[in-house]
């Protein structure tokens, strides 16, 4: 739901009724991960998608039933085998949706939108699977710890919901929550779909080089926040960086030791210089960080660990580079090396192998795999 934040906002600031369609459990191999969002307001206009296209206009329906009747529902998608014509999903996979109505007046729900369409962090939780008076029922969570809402089942069940939902919420995730109707958290009768609503990981990008410019072109188009920073006034300029979010003229360790990173910073290398390297990485090895890619030659990187063991980076803290960076595409140009770098985060990020998958029998749609905080 709260991927499609702004334009519901809207919907919801212009009074108009809608139903919102969630994908709350994938099974299998399935296009689109839990939280991804169908909606159809009461004129018959629909955004956003659960499928990629296979389900869509059965889902569509079920967004015009609720509407009607005012109730939330659920239904699950799959393929059949027997009618490879039946409404289901072509890919082999299941998923589960839920449908829900919403009107003006349901003050919790306006302002997970609100706050989500204006960039201010927040989870909102919402049962998936329950009795049927709980069905739908949401509960909003802010960082601070203030809530609004509540999920109808009790004072325990809303106590732990909003433990619950502040931990995925810190983590910047967005899953499931099995609890029981009790309030207990031993799986049972009460699933809630958690959907956090964070600011954009950050890729922080050393090096005011051609390889970077096309870096922060991908990285923008992975919906990071991007920050190059090099030391150098006259390379660090918007006019080599115009689609960075923020250019920073400091010595990059300096920087880095007074900057925020997170589980999910991403943080690019780009200088193999050893007076920038060398300092940088042993500040970086040592920081929460989803990815840290160094760029080099291999000799440039087999000089470049030595020296950062004589600077005391434990082997433990070396394996965390990924060094000569970026996956074996045989990229040359700096775009080409841009798109290896960026596989590269994917693939570390969800579990990828990087093979081609024709040939190979991996999963095709892994489940999540975003990391919790360090």
């Amino acid at each position: 739901m709260l991927d499609l934040a702004g334009p519901l906002h809207a919907w919801a600031e212009e009074g108009r009724d809608f139903a919102v369609a969630t994908v709350v459990a994938v099974a299998g191999s399935a296009p689109r991960p839990p939280g991804a969002t169908l909606a159809v307001d009461s004129g018959g206009a629909a955004i956003g998608s659960v499928s990629g296209g296979c389900v869509e206009g059965a889902v569509y329906d079920l967004c015009r039933q609720a509407l009607r009747d005012g109730e939330p529902l659920t239904e699950r998608f799959g393929y059949s085998d027997e009618d490879a014509f039946a409404v289901g999903l072509t890919c082999g996979g299941t998923i589960d949706v839920l449908v829900v109505p919403y009107s003006a007046g349901q003050p919790v729900h306006e302002a997970a939108l609100s706050a989500a369409a204006h960039g201010e962090p927040m989870a909102l939780a919402r049962v998936a699977r329950g009795p049927a008076g709980l069905l739908g029922q949401a509960l909003l969570i802010r960082p601070d710890g203030s809530y609004e809402g509540g999920l109808g089942g009790g004072t325990e069940l809303d106590h732990t919901a909003r433990a619950e939902t502040g931990a995925l919420l810190d983590a910047g995730r967005t899953g499931t929550v099995e609890l029981s109707e009790d309030g207990t958290r031993c799986p049972g009768g009460v699933t809630l779909l958690v959907e956090s609503a964070v600011p954009p990981p950050r890729m922080i990008v050393f090096g005011a080089i051609d390889f970077a410019a096309a870096l922060v072109r991908a990285g923008r188009f992975l919906g990071y926040h991007v920050t190059v920073c090099d030391a150098r006034p006259v390379f660090a300029t918007r006019t080599r960086f115009p689609d960075a979010d923020e250019i920073v003229v400091d010595w990059p360790d300096r920087y880095l030791r007074r900057t925020g990173t997170d589980a999910r910073t991403v943080l690019c290398v780009l200088t193999h210089d050893a007076k920038f390297d060398v300092p940088l990485l042993r500040e970086a090895l040592r920081r929460p960080a989803a990815y840290i890619g160094a760029m080099g030659s291999r000799r440039t990187h087999e000089n470049r660990e030595r020296q950062l063991r004589e600077a005391g980076v434990s082997t433990r803290e070396l394996a965390r580079l990924r060094s000569p960076i970026g996956l074996d595409l045989g990229a040359r140009t700096p775009e080409e090396t841009a798109v290896s770098i960026a596989a590269e985060i994917i693939a570390q990020r969800h579990g990828g192998t990087g093979a081609p998958l024709t040939g190979t029998a991996a999963p095709i749609h892994r489940p999540d795999r975003q990391p919790l905080p360090a």
